[in-house]
């Protein structure tokens, strides 16, 4: 019951990250094109989902780190979950044309790096008192 929970606030802050992640992706992509707003539109939303579940998915977390340094290491264990996000949201770029495509793409994105970045979260980051 416990990891359901853990999970839904997941989701739910992933929910929240991918709102954070496209709006500020189409407020900079005119000044920094697509790619590379899309690298800081992720840590905008990174930082968010940590909030989100550093208070709320794994608030029973042993917490030993300092701020900052549980959120450096919080960026760390989401950059496999990022490769593989930002891959899937380059060949939606790719792959299709439109104005809500680069939306489309983070969102396909954020789904295809749920697993890894729940599993590091977990297990790297905020890891549970035994």
């Amino acid at each position: 019951m416990k990891r359901a929970r853990s999970f839904a606030w997941f989701v739910v802050a992933g929910v929240l990250g991918l709102v954070v992640d496209v709006v500020v992706l189409y407020v900079l992509a005119p000044l920094f094109g697509w790619y590379a707003a899309r690298v800081l539109s992720f840590l905008a939303a990174a930082t968010t989902t940590w909030l989100v579940n550093r208070n709320y998915a794994f608030a029973d977390a042993a917490r030993h780190a300092s701020l900052l340094r549980e959120y450096l290491g919080y960026l760390m264990a989401m950059l496999g979950g990022a490769a593989v996000n930002y891959t899937v949201y380059v060949l939606t770029l790719h792959w299709l044309e439109g104005v809500w495509v680069a939306a489309l793409g983070v969102a396909l994105g954020s789904l295809s790096g749920l697993t890894v970045n729940f599993l590091s979260a977990r297990y790297l980051v905020f890891k549970a008192h035994r």
